[in-house]
């Protein structure tokens, strides 16, 4: 079985899975059901990377044996967790619309649009509010790490755009500005370490410390938005 078969290349991906999960259970207090909570996330983006790609292809045969494997994985352990907190069934149509937002680019080949990645933003940034369903802690305790995280997704979205795939376009780089500007000044609504950390990204730099700059942001993120919720 070749790894690279199994294992999508899309190495900013795990970030946006493992940041909202992390910070949702630190923030809303471990319980056992937030493991296999991981579990699940884990495959059901696995099985969707390979199912979006079936769907940009129109060659389902070519990932059959990716979405065998991990398909079930996700349902067991999904399912696990559903019948200790059958309650993140309402979840569901949220999680649905967003998606379906991604098979709608990748039928379309336009998977790098900024809607669909926003969308998979958003989709990700849940996990903050599910982590606290499993926790059974109230919503309203999530909002202001739901807040932190999505808006930290958002602004690399942006920033990584200006960076590289649109590097060359004023309007992206206005609105990479104008949107981070505007975090910080809602993270001050969050709490004064967050306000710190947003103020540190406004420092981002050039292409070469791209990845370098998001691994020390996601970090700090990581640290500091416990302390919000």
């Amino acid at each position: 079985m070749s790894r690279n078969r199994f294992v999508p290349p899309q190495h900013g991906a795990w970030a946006m899975l493992l940041l909202p999960w992390l910070a949702g259970v630190l923030t809303a207090g471990f319980r056992w059901p937030h493991l296999p909570l991981l579990v699940a996330w884990l495959a059901a983006y696995l099985f969707s990377y390979y199912f979006l790609q079936a769907v940009k292809t129109r060659r389902l045969a070519r990932v059959r044996a990716q979405l065998l494997l991990y398909g079930p994985v996700a349902a067991g352990s999904g399912a696990l967790v559903l019948l200790v907190r059958p309650q993140l069934l309402w979840y569901g149509p949220a999680f649905a619309a967003l998606f379906a937002v991604n098979v709608a680019y990748a039928r379309r080949r336009d998977e790098r649009a900024l809607v669909n990645d926003l969308a998979s933003v958003v989709q990700s940034c849940l996990m903050v509010f599910v982590c606290a369903t499993v926790a059974g802690r109230p919503l309203a305790d999530a909002v202001p790490v739901f807040a932190a995280v999505t808006a930290y997704f958002t602004g690399t979205v942006l920033y990584v755009k200006t960076m590289i795939r649109e590097r060359d376009s004023v309007g992206y780089y206005r609105a990479s500005v104008l949107f981070h500007v505007a975090a910080l000044g809602a993270a001050w609504w969050v709490g004064v370490p967050v306000l710190v950390v947003f103020a540190l990204l406004l420092a981002r730099l050039t292409p070469k410390q791209v990845g370098l700059i998001e691994i020390a942001a996601t970090v700090l993120l990581l640290v500091v938005v416990p302390v919000a919720g």
